[in-house]
């Protein structure tokens, strides 16, 4: 049996370039992950509500934030840190989980909330003023705690916690 090896040569490298394509989209789907989990603390009238959360403090972790994932646990959520305070934009593209978006000024303040955004929209979410950074928790997160603008956020973003 005769090979011709320029043929068989040619043809693993078009299947090496199949597998490389579709081993790429299979990364470019799953969602980023920031680094790690960190404690963050929202003191309201109710009391002190604890969430462990993911920080994204790089520009991919911030593009990405929360898409693509199917469910977000209560308790848990995504940090975004976007030093300096300035006026912020937000949408739910190609997020299936609906959030409440807390905006938080430089001092730990919360400046605003966003509840029970619509998922899959790319309707802009603004901040409607300066705020240092976006706590993404599930949808239900604020009125179930009781959490308002005006309350402290403790992190170490914030000079706290």
């Amino acid at each position: 049996m005769n090979f011709d090896r320029k043929a068989v040569f040619a043809l693993a490298k078009g299947w090496l370039a199949a597998i490389l394509v579709i081993a790429g989209c299979a990364v470019a789907s799953a969602p980023v992950r920031a680094a790690s989990f960190q404690p963050l603390e929202i003191v309201t009238r109710n009391g002190v509500q604890v969430f462990s959360v993911e920080v994204a403090t790089t520009e991919e972790e911030k593009q990405t934030g929360l898409m693509y994932r199917k469910e977000l646990a209560d308790g848990k959520g995504m940090l975004f840190d976007f030093n300096p305070e300035q006026e912020v934009s937000m949408w739910m593209k190609n997020t299936y989980v609906s959030l409440d978006m807390i905006f938080i000024r430089a001092d730990g303040r919360i400046l605003r909330i966003a509840e029970n955004t619509e998922p899959m929209s790319t309707k802009i979410i603004s901040s409607r003023g300066p705020a240092r950074a976006v706590l993404e928790v599930v949808a239900g997160t604020a009125q179930k705690y009781g959490i308002r603008a005006g309350d402290r956020v403790g992190h170490p973003l914030f000079g706290s916690k």
